[in-house]
């Protein structure tokens, strides 16, 4: 049937030791990736659930809320800061924006404030050499 190994008893012992040598090989290649599985299963099962709201901080001192988010908002920036749910129906009571894409207002369903819509923006002025020229198109030259 497997006529093609050779007949000679050096050459047998040393196919042996060859295919013992990458059987070992194997094995341990699959009990290094048995292992990375299990790993990975355990920091699925180990992460923690994402917050439910977040708020999103501003820079500089104190680093005050600006906005207030559904916890997975892909709009989220890095410095925010979970929050419970009273807490964020309370900032957003209080006048703190709320995300114009996960619209965190609209699902914690605010008294008071009409639904689908969030508080005014206050307008800060432009500094100066930035003055909106009504007249100018939208790359900043003049027709």
């Amino acid at each position: 049937m497997f006529d093609d190994l050779p007949e000679d008893l050096p050459r047998l012992e040393t196919l042996r030791v060859w295919h013992t040598l990458w059987l070992a090989r194997i094995n341990a290649k699959i009990a290094a990736v048995q292992q990375r599985q299990a790993e990975a299963e355990q920091g699925r099962r180990r992460r923690p659930e994402p917050p439910q709201w977040t708020v999103e901080l501003g820079i500089g001192t104190g680093r005050p809320p600006v906005q207030v988010h559904v916890g997975n908002c892909h709009m989220s920036s890095k410095r925010r800061r979970p929050v419970g749910r009273d807490e964020a129906r309370r900032l957003l009571a209080d006048g703190l924006r709320a995300c114009t894409h996960c619209r965190p207002d609209t699902q914690l369903d605010i008294p008071g404030l009409p639904r689908g819509t969030t508080p005014a923006i206050p307008h800060r002025p432009l500094p100066q050499g930035h003055q909106h020229d009504e007249h100018s198109s939208a790359s900043g030259r003049r027709p």
